[in-house]
């Protein structure tokens, strides 16, 4: 019976469920960095950030960047680092000093040089909700658009508040700002982070990996590596996810990413059948009923799955109700999973309302005419 159940719950495919049975992060890591709007795992509808519990998986992804984010690097702007200096120095060559054809003109010279001359005009841009500011950013976020000028740093701000915003709504109106915040600054960590997190809450494993990756060699930072365990699971590459959850950057992650990574790795024990180990790698000190930490109710919803997978029903019940209480926003659907194993049938009142609505409005009309 356990295994009918837990099998029937798969959600694998469906775009903002995490495998799990959480909804997609808002970004993973710690999706909600952005703005405050919210983030998703593996405790809610699922174990681990893709659906092991809860909205946004592993909440170590954050749209905004890491906590190192605000290291950045020599950039200046979005285009490169910065070049100093003249000949023998490291810096360009100086721009007067370019061969030219006999009888060649010389162009006028432009503020900058030609290297930050637009190739092609600028793409259309989808739209800012009246009152984003781009100033509802955390500060980590912040420090990292301070290497871009005043009116790029602004308009990526806007628009990294407005993936936050629509991430739950609206995926593809956040995908549109993802793309657009990482057109205009493809070396702010925060504005790659934000477009792998829309790829990883749409099922795009390999765009989410890839976006992950980039954000982190940019920050320095970690704390995305959850999220970035769940995609190479996504993608098939079990082993290969199981690697990097064990590798020597896992051990630097602060509590909530460990939570978060433990809440992915038990999901993965039991993708491979291994469910006595899913079950023991969620016994941990935080493992604890009546806490009100953010990632507990995924917590507990991933390790009722896991007791739920061993036939420990009794006991995955326990832990689904606890799920129940702990998750005051509704990150998983642990008050369905508790509500199947009582036997008791969900039914929505409001179900087919608006074919009744659409059938009188037939008869009303069919009347006058």
């Amino acid at each position: 019976m356990a295994e009918d159940q837990s099998s029937r719950r798969e959600r694998d495919g469906q775009p903002g469920r995490s495998r799990d049975g959480a909804r997609p992060a808002q970004g993973g890591g710690r999706p909600d960095r952005y703005s405050r709007p919210e983030r998703r795992g593996d405790g809610a509808r699922s174990e681990g950030p893709r659906g092991d519990a809860g909205r946004g998986g592993a909440r170590g992804a954050g749209s905004g960047g890491g906590r190192d984010a605000g290291r950045g690097g020599p950039w200046t702007d979005d285009r490169g680092p910065r070049r100093t200096g003249g000949p023998g120095q490291g810096g360009s060559a100086p721009r007067g000093g370019r061969d030219r054809r006999p009888g060649q003109a010389d162009a006028p010279e432009q503020r900058g040089g030609t290297r930050l001359t637009p190739k092609s005009p600028r793409l259309p841009e989808p739209a800012i909700a009246e009152g984003v500011t781009g100033f509802e950013l955390d500060r980590s976020v912040k420090n990292q658009l301070r290497t871009l000028s005043k009116e790029n740093a602004v308009g990526v701000g806007q628009h990294l508040v407005m993936v936050a915003m629509l991430l739950d709504t609206d995926i593809v109106g956040a995908q549109a700002h993802a793309e657009t915040a990482v057109r205009r600054a493809g070396r702010v960590p925060a504005a790659r982070e934000a477009l792998g997190l829309v790829a990883y809450r749409k099922g795009d494993w390999a765009l989410a990996l890839s976006e992950f990756r980039t954000a982190r060699r940019l920050s320095g930072s970690s704390h995305m590596l959850p999220l970035m365990v769940d995609a190479e699971r996504g993608l098939g590459r079990t082993e290969r996810a199981l690697d990097l959850a064990s590798s020597p950057e896992a051990r630097t992650l602060g509590l909530d990413e460990r939570i978060e990574l433990a809440i992915v790795v038990s999901g993965i024990r039991r993708d491979l059948g291994q469910n006595e180990a899913a079950v023991v790698g969620l016994q941990i000190p935080e493992l604890r009923a009546g806490s009100s930490k953010p990632w507990a109710a995924r917590l507990y919803y991933a390790y009722a799955e896991a007791l739920l997978a061993v036939g420990r029903e009794e006991d995955a019940r326990t832990w689904f109700a606890h799920a129940v209480d702990a998750d005051e926003m509704g990150e998983t659907d642990a008050d369905e999973r508790l509500a199947e194993l009582q036997g008791v049938v969900m039914t929505d009142l409001l179900e087919g309302d608006d074919e009744d609505e659409d059938d009188e409005q037939g008869r009303d009309d069919r009347d006058r005419r």
